[in-house]
């Protein structure tokens, strides 16, 4: 990878941005891979620039449900920044794909180094903690069909193209709700010819009416983002 392809780094003065990259080594994400859990001290941080990972909280030290997720606009290990080395969330690589990785001291070093590296990743947790709070009223207030349709944009954004492979099970766990509601809402949204979905396989046929289809909070957190970080 010889440019950022990450949009976070990508708002760092050129200098920075170049100086930092050179601490960064590339790796590739793998499908299903778990980046850290709940607890654990974290080793690396990350800047997707293709792959994306989902953000899972646990209940009795299980996996149960999506509350964020990070692509290319955000980064891996945030929380860094508050001198807390642990992460409360389980992150699992949900897309494959390309990130840059560094390691904790030297991410640790890069922010004691460099104020706008600093700045850049304290307005990036506030917009986490922003799609936190998002996703926690989403849960309690929103349809199911709501919520997959402000879930499958999500990862169109990430996944930069319109088809990407995700099975019912999978959605069921993401949502926190039963296989058969996932059923329903993708047929519905199908039927209404948003999306095809089929053996695990989503299209995104009409970008404009899926939006339509999600609820709010889709554009809250998009607004949430283009403000502190645009």
């Amino acid at each position: 990878m010889s440019a950022a392809n990450n949009n976070l780094l990508d708002l760092l003065p050129s200098r920075e941005r170049n100086r930092f990259l050179a601490r960064c080594e590339p790796v590739h994400l793998v499908m299903s891979e778990v980046l850290c859990e709940p607890g654990a001290v974290a080793r690396h941080v990350f800047f997707p620039t293709e792959g994306f990972i989902s953000l899972i909280t646990s209940i009795d030290g299980k996996p149960v449900l999506e509350v964020g997720m990070v692509g290319s606009e955000g980064m891996l290990g945030a929380q860094l920044a508050t001198g807390v080395r642990t992460s409360p969330l389980h992150a699992l690589v949900q897309g494959s794909g390309n990130s840059w990785q560094l390691d904790v001291a030297d991410f640790r070093r890069a922010l004691e180094e460099s104020a706008p590296l600093r700045s850049l990743v304290n307005r990036y947790l506030y917009v986490l903690m922003a799609q936190f709070a998002t996703a926690a009223g989403c849960l309690r207030f929103h349809t199911i069909t709501h919520r997959l349709a402000r879930w499958l944009l999500m990862t169109q954004d990430r996944a930069h193209k319109d088809t990407f492979h995700v099975t019912h099970e999978f959605l069921s766990f993401m949502l926190g709700v039963r296989r058969e509601g996932i059923t329903s809402s993708a047929g519905e949204l199908h039927a209404g010819g948003l999306i095809r979905y089929s053996r695990g396989e989503v299209v995104v046929l009409d970008r404009l009416g899926l939006e339509g289809a999600a609820c709010s909070c889709y554009e809250v957190d998009r607004h949430s983002y283009d403000e502190l970080l645009k």
